[in-house]
């Protein structure tokens, strides 16, 4: 299978997502505090590089995967490089939201399964303290039968695309760095796609 093909089944996964989500955030009420970028802060973020790919492929198409992959191999920060952190502390976006990675999307809207087999809603300790009673309400809900995005069916999914790159988790400039590489190797052997055009 082609880049361009894993780039697309991707994407089709996340769209997916994306309209479940906001599903879920209108039947809940639950959202993310405005301008807040706490949770792309921490050091310990992983990710598969197969849910960066299309992030790599826009590089590519854009002439900047090998200056991107240059500065992720340089970097000593664990922060994630698309984090882009304002001067309040605590605050920040992401500079490219469009191509945002599965773990990004999940966060804060889907859930997890515990030891027990139940559902349980993945958010942050924001989201939790100021939204207190609609996180409440939302945890059951969930409990009621309250559809919600689970993490391991969509990682699931994202692993039946690539099992190899889908399968790999890594921190997560190290998942960028590889999905840079894949892309970089695969299309020195290969004819190069339109240069400049925008994929998604």
């Amino acid at each position: 299978m082609s880049i361009a093909d894993k780039v697309q089944l991707v994407e089709a996964l996340f769209y997916k997502l994306d309209q479940e989500s906001a599903q879920f955030g209108k039947n809940s009420g639950l959202s993310c505090v405005s301008g807040c970028g706490k949770c792309c802060t921490y050091p310990n973020i992983e990710a598969s590089p197969l849910e960066f790919l299309p992030w790599a492929f826009h590089l590519f198409l854009n002439g900047q995967a090998e200056k991107i992959l240059t500065i992720l191999k340089g970097r000593d920060s664990l922060t994630c490089l698309i984090y882009e952190p304002l001067t309040i502390s605590g605050q920040g976006n992401c500079s490219d939201y469009k191509f945002r990675g599965l773990i990004c999307r999940l966060f804060g809207f889907a859930a997890n399964t515990d030891k027990y087999g139940k559902l349980r809603l993945a958010t942050c300790k924001i989201i939790k303290e100021s939204q207190s009673k609609r996180y409440d309400a939302t945890t059951e809900a969930i409990s009621k039968g309250l559809y919600v995005p689970v993490f391991m069916e969509y990682y699931t999914q994202l692993n039946q695309i690539d099992f190899q790159l889908g399968n790999l988790i890594l921190p997560v400039n190290k998942a960028l760095a590889r999905a840079i590489e894949e892309v970089l190797q695969y299309y020195a052997y290969q004819p190069s796609p339109e240069m400049g055009k925008s994929c998604g």
